[in-house]
């Protein structure tokens, strides 16, 4: 049984306001991308000698960190506390979003994990209750549920669907090979909110973002990464009608009316180039 959780990327983000538990309340516009990772599930034998209940590898892009406290596993977890005839898993995961990205890719994997188990096992959960346990896993686990545009408000939980239509533009993506820590990132925001909210401001035309549409997470991690600033900046010299940086990075992703060749101008990068 395999599932291929995709990418996202944030049309704006705004950091509103910091929460008493410590948290960061956001405004955003999650939008999917097409860029991919494929998760495998495989029942353990019953004589398999394993001493947990739920195994995971991962190939192509390694991930660091003890397999247990993987995403995809503490979604197989979370579930078998409220299902405890799950069965025993073997887990393939293969990493085609990059990681530390601000794209959502252990995210999207977490999620496409409970719907996976959800589906292969009948276990016959709404849309809503797997939002539910997929905000206990993440902040932006719970787009993943609906893997559709929508505006997002509190830590990326509260979602709206939204009628963002991009279809025709071409998306480029660079991911340098510049890790950008959350807690970093966050470390240095001053929350505030905007004069003018991006779920307002993606309902116009692309040609007004560049002037209105804001990660507010730039300021602080261009400061940090000079680099970061200097490929958004590219992607405008190259053509772009609107680029910034995803999440809190380092993936930067600009819009282009026609499809762009990336890579001798950004050699040794991770960069793609999506029609949307």
């Amino acid at each position: 049984m395999i599932i291929f959780p995709i990418a996202k990327v944030n049309l704006g983000l705004n950091v509103v306001e910091r929460r008493p538990d410590g948290y960061h309340n956001l405004q955003t516009v999650f939008y999917p991308v097409g860029i991919q990772d494929a998760l495998e599930i495989f029942p353990m034998a019953e004589d398999f000698p394993s001493e947990v209940d739920c195994d995971i590898k991962v190939s192509n892009i390694p991930i660091e960190g003890d397999d247990q406290r993987n995403l995809v596993v503490r979604a197989y977890q979370l579930l078998k506390q409220d299902f405890p005839n799950l069965p025993r898993l073997h887990v393939h995961l293969y990493k085609g979003i990059p990681t530390q990205a601000g794209m959502g890719g252990g995210s999207s994997d977490a999620s496409a994990m409970l719907r996976l188990l959800n589906t292969s096992f009948q276990l016959n959960l709404s849309d809503e209750k797997l939002i539910s346990y997929a905000s206990k896993l993440g902040a932006d686990c719970a787009i993943f549920i609906l893997n559709r545009p929508a505006y997002a408000e509190g830590i990326g939980e509260k979602l709206y669907p939204m009628d963002v239509d991009l279809s025709g533009w071409y998306m480029a993506v660079v991911r340098p090979d510049i890790p950008v820590p959350t807690k970093e990132a966050f470390a240095r925001i001053k929350p505030h909110f905007p004069q003018k909210c991006c779920r307002d401001i993606v309902m116009q035309p692309v040609e007004t973002w560049k002037e209105e549409l804001v990660n507010d997470f730039e300021e602080s991690v261009f400061a940090l990464h000079p680099e970061l600033a200097a490929i958004k900046e590219r992607l405008y010299q190259l053509g772009a009608t609107y680029a910034a940086m995803s999440g809190s990075g380092s993936a930067l992703f600009g819009l282009f009316r026609q499809p762009i060749d990336l890579q001798s101008s950004f050699e040794g990068m991770f960069s793609t180039c999506l029609k949307l």
